[in-house]
């Protein structure tokens, strides 16, 4: 039986796809024989924006040191198995349908979300290949997150803080950083990212409750652009690093966080050289991350001197990042105008999102998503309206390029944005 099928099935077992809490997992762990207590040095990942970025320098800086790395981050974009990594290559389809089928028939037909019994599964899967490392990103929030049966990590690490799921997390900074803070377990030192002073002073609040030792950027380690490269300075490390590949000046405050997290990481025997750092800084991939698309047939259909980009950004701070990015363009010799086709999810703030970036944009075109519960193109043109972006609704993203394409003059840079499912829906139609 194919994964899909199985999958499926999965999503019946409990009326909400969402449900915060840590009774479900422990159940079905147990009854597997407690995969999560198998597992190697555990890095837990929580934040609001930048964990994946985060998750995917420590794993590149790791395997180019030559360690064996288990990963575990959602949503996924094209393939759900794309969530589950073990020992450095994404799980094949015969065994992660075997993995399925166990954890089935382990939760006997008892209530579960979807991704509390696809995180069993990874846990399973983990603890039965040997791996030198495990980064396990947190679905939402922390406290009551799947993830968070870890009780004992190696390593901790809390990215920067803004607003999003506020229907789960509370809708205040400081209510969203107490439920990241969930994560910070007794003893167990915390990297943590550029941060807000509320959400600074909430994790940092909890971290003293548990005698959590914080490395803090900017306090403990400081990490900024220097010259064409990366400078990371700590009290007991000074690099000079190569720029990460991933575009974009948020990248930068990524790409230290992931160095301090490597830093760390080498006190419980995780050795990450110096070398296989700046390695791991040149070739990280992570796709829909303002990515440039550079083949496949939205790229062949535009016209000379025309760029595709993409990003899976959804919340203000994303807006903000991409906003920068866009600036920066402005700056190039040779500037392209910009244009965007944007769709969002109906739970996400359009105008936050599309506030900064308005300014940066010539027009847009809004699509919605497949399959998900978006803003009707119509909707979601409106929100644009609203922050001043001239926007015109389309049914989707290929007829939105040939709109463009015909509408406006070449060259131009489009940038593809909104959404990770918007993301994954451009991704597979571009093979």
């Amino acid at each position: 039986m194919s994964s899909d099928v199985i999958l499926e099935r999965l999503m019946q077992l409990h009326p909400k796809l969402i449900d915060l809490e840590l009774g479900r997992i422990h159940r079905l762990l147990a009854a597997l024989g407690n995969p999560h207590e198998k597992l190697p040095p555990v890095l837990h990942v929580a934040g609001t924006n930048g964990k994946g970025s985060l998750v995917a320098y420590v794993r590149a800086m790791a395997e180019a040191a030559g360690q064996r790395v288990h990963v575990y981050t959602s949503p996924h974009l094209v393939r759900f198995h794309e969530r589950i990594r073990v020992a450095g290559e994404l799980i094949d389809e015969a065994w992660l349908a075997e993995i399925l089928e166990e954890c089935e028939a382990a939760n006997d037909g008892q209530p579960i979300t979807f991704f509390e019994i696809t995180t069993a599964a990874a846990f399973h899967a983990f603890a039965q290949s040997p791996a030198d490392l495990a980064i396990i990103e947190v679905g939402m929030g922390g406290r009551f997150d799947a993830t968070n049966i870890i009780s004992r990590p190696a390593l901790t690490a809390i990215t920067p803080i803004g607003f999003d799921h506020t229907q789960f997390l509370g809708d205040t900074l400081d209510r969203i950083a107490g439920e990241k803070a969930g994560i910070l377990k007794s003893g167990v030192p915390c990297i943590v990212g550029r941060q807000r002073s509320v959400p600074a002073a909430t994790i940092a609040a909890r971290a003293a409750e548990l005698e959590v030792p914080l490395l803090r950027m900017d306090t403990e380690w400081r990490a900024a652009p220097a010259g064409s490269g990366l400078r990371y300075e700590s009290a007991r490390l000074a690099l000079d690093l190569p720029a990460p590949a991933l575009p974009g000046r948020h990248q930068f405050d990524n790409a230290g966080t992931a160095v301090a997290a490597a830093e760390a990481l080498r006190q419980h025997g995780t050795r990450i050289d110096d070398a296989a750092i700046a390695h791991g800084l040149r070739t990280v991939q992570w796709p829909a991350r303002l990515q440039r698309l550079v083949r496949g047939p939205l790229v062949d259909s535009l016209l000379p001197g025309c760029e595709l980009w993409l990003d899976g950004g959804h919340n203000e701070d994303c807006g903000l990042a991409l906003a920068r990015m866009a600036e920066d363009w402005q700056h190039e010799p040779a500037a392209l105008p910009l244009y965007l086709i944007f769709g969002m999810m109906m739970t996400k703030d359009a105008t936050g999102f599309l506030a900064p970036l308005a300014r940066f944009a010539r027009a847009a075109r809004s699509v919605p998503i497949p399959e998900h519960q978006s803003y009707s193109s119509r909707d979601a043109a409106a929100r644009a309206a609203d922050v001043g972006l001239v926007c015109v609704p389309d049914d989707d993203v290929a007829s939105a390029l040939d709109d463009l394409l015909v509408s406006e003059p070449p060259p131009m840079r489009i940038l593809i944005c909104g959404s990770l499912y918007l993301a994954g829906t451009v991704l597979r139609a571009n093979g």
